[in-house]
């Protein structure tokens, strides 16, 4: 059978506690969620460069016409990307004509590297 556990060794490490209150509230669930769906749009290095592309272009903005030859993909994998990366409120799409621009949301990135920069110091 199991060996006997001594409890004033669970609850002191070193003279410590071992399990400290929490300083302030975590992540929540529903955040936690949404913050995943973000990060999960930006892992991927197409993503990542249509991003910096369209940021780096005129006014923010940029046609799907002229991001296609840069990231070297077709243009219905570019246009899935782009999709994406809207979808997550980091882009807007307007159609003009024939063709659609991609502009970035002001502000889109902020939220992440708040919560980033936030988590890194403690």
């Amino acid at each position: 059978m199991g060996a006997a556990i001594d409890t004033a060794t669970e609850t002191s490490i070193a003279g410590g506690v071992c399990c400290q209150p929490l300083a302030e509230d975590p992540l929540g669930q529903p955040d936690a969620e949404r913050l995943a769906q973000t990060l999960k749009a930006l892992a991927d290095p197409a993503r990542l460069r249509l991003l910096s592309i369209v940021a780096a272009s005129a006014d923010r903005e940029a046609c799907v016409c002229d991001l296609t030859d840069p990231v070297g993909l077709s243009q219905p994998t570019v246009s899935h990307h782009l999709k994406v990366l809207t979808d997550a409120g980091f882009l807007s799409r307007s159609k003009r004509g024939t063709w659609a621009y991609y502009r970035l949301q002001s502000g889109a990135l902020n939220e992440i590297a708040s919560f980033l920069a936030t988590h890194s110091e403690r």
